[in-house]
């Protein structure tokens, strides 16, 4: 035979290869069936990838005509009289197939990096402590620190807030607020911390720890870690050898005083490239009073991890040491409820998601408290509980609900406190009553404020 169709070599009575005359594909004839037929579903396997997510003949018709299909060929060679009635037969023909879509990226994903460097950088300051204690280790001495870096932690948090509040109207708007607060709540702590050790060499331990904790602030909300960490190089280099060389009165107070001076001029350093952006136009000044209640949470906070540190002072190293986990689980919290809200099609499935997660972000961050607590001497139940009670309250504050972990932080301080002054606060039963109090509640509140997938949205 010879012509469009022949008769291949081989080939057998019960099955024909025929070579089909289009310059598009070949099929395999079937009996009762034209060559426009065949030629038709030979153009559907053809576009099957492309024609598959197409919800309507339309989208067929434009694929059809992108390809630059003539007329004359759809008529001549598929046998329909015209575009759009070719692209209803290949819609038919081919299955739906919607492409998977490619997974959102985590919006939340944290900084592994920096979230350690944070959790160092609480926790190295400590050595100062340990450099320049021979200098003012007496009552009043003690005291007078202690006051000064509450004053400055709840300075501190309420400054963080506000500084971030006004990013949002622009970064020289938020350096200003930081260079106007920085230094002034230096200088209340400074004051407060001074009034209980009177004039004399410790209120020069005072002010230093104030200056410091100040410039420290400005470096953390800018997100300038690595900064913070060269500053603090003379304190950590001197505190290495200690254990093999006492170093006399001048290193012991000068190295300490070098890292000061070093943040004070980072943080100046940090502060040039905000302050040199243009202002923006007509920016709101958002209320004192919606950094307050961050402010309390720092001062409850305070009082809670100093009264436990009284007597468990290693309590107070694993607390600080643990932050950088605890911001790290704070943005995995955050990832898991995105990823939950978007798998789950009730309220009722993502609340028991969302306290799911809550549970398993919690354990995350006390499990690694145990053995810290165990190695160090520590009261395990104590350091749990206050740990609990911290993480959950930075967890709502993150959610933008403020004034219960503050109420609920300063309620648990106060009634630490009355213990310490009845001289009941060797109690542990009575402790743990109220830090486990404090967790409970703020644990229920996270459940029924973070279960609404609103929270979230």
């Amino acid at each position: 035979m010879s012509g469009p169709l022949a008769l291949e070599p081989g080939g057998s009575d019960d099955t024909l290869a025929l070579r089909l005359a289009d310059d598009r594909t070949m099929a395999l004839r079937l009996p009762g069936r034209s060559s426009r037929e065949d030629a038709v579903d030979a153009l559907a396997a053809e576009l099957t990838d492309r024609i598959g997510p197409a919800v309507h003949p339309y989208e067929v018709a434009a694929l059809l005509e992108s390809e630059g299909l003539a007329v004359e060929a759809v008529r001549n060679t598929y046998g329909h009289p015209d575009l759009f009635s070719l692209a209803a037969a290949l819609h038919e023909r081919v299955p739906r197939s919607f492409p998977e879509q490619p997974r959102p990226a985590d919006p939340w994903r944290p900084d592994h990096v920096r979230c350690a460097l944070r959790g160092a950088l609480f926790a190295l300051p400590g050595l100062a402590h340990l450099l320049t204690g021979p200098l003012w280790a007496n009552g009043r001495g003690v005291a007078a620190l202690i006051v000064a870096g509450l004053v400055s932690w709840a300075w501190g948090q309420a400054l963080g807030h506000r500084a971030y509040l006004r990013l949002a109207s622009g970064p020289r708007e938020c350096g200003r607020t930081l260079l106007v607060g920085a230094p002034l709540g230096a200088v209340l702590a400074t004051a407060a911390g001074t009034a209980v050790a009177g004039p004399g060499p410790t209120a020069l331990f005072v002010a230093g720890q104030s200056v410091y904790l100040a410039g420290a602030g400005v470096l953390l909300v800018l997100g300038r870690e690595r900064l913070l960490l060269a500053a603090l190089v003379p304190v950590v280099v001197v505190a290495a050898v200690l254990p093999w060389w006492e170093p006399g009165v001048l290193a012991r107070a000068g190295m300490p005083l070098l890292s000061v001076l070093g943040t004070v001029g980072a943080a100046g350093w940090a502060l040039r490239g905000p302050l040199a952006t243009a202002p923006a136009p007509g920016a709101a000044r958002p209320r004192p009073v919606l950094s307050l209640p961050y402010g309390l949470f720092g001062l409850g906070a305070g009082v809670l991890v100093l009264t436990e540190g009284r007597h468990q002072p290693y309590a107070v190293v694993v607390l600080t040491v643990s932050m950088g986990l605890a911001e790290w689980l704070l943005y995995r919290y955050r990832g898991m409820s995105v990823a939950a809200l978007r798998a789950t099609a009730t309220p009722a499935g993502f609340r028991l998601r969302s306290a799911g997660i809550l549970v398993l972000c919690l354990l995350a961050y006390l499990s690694p408290l145990v053995p810290a607590a165990l190695l160090t001497g520590a009261e395990p139940v104590g350091l749990l509980l206050i740990a609990a009670t911290l993480w959950t309250a930075l967890l709502l504050q993150a959610f933008g609900t403020a004034w219960v972990p503050a109420v609920v932080c300063l309620a648990a301080a106060g009634a630490v406190g009355a213990l310490t002054v009845t001289g009941t606060e060797r109690n542990l039963l009575a402790l743990s009553l109220c830090h486990g109090a404090a967790a409970v509640v703020l644990g229920a509140w996270a459940l029924r404020t973070l279960g609404r997938p609103s929270a979230h949205a």
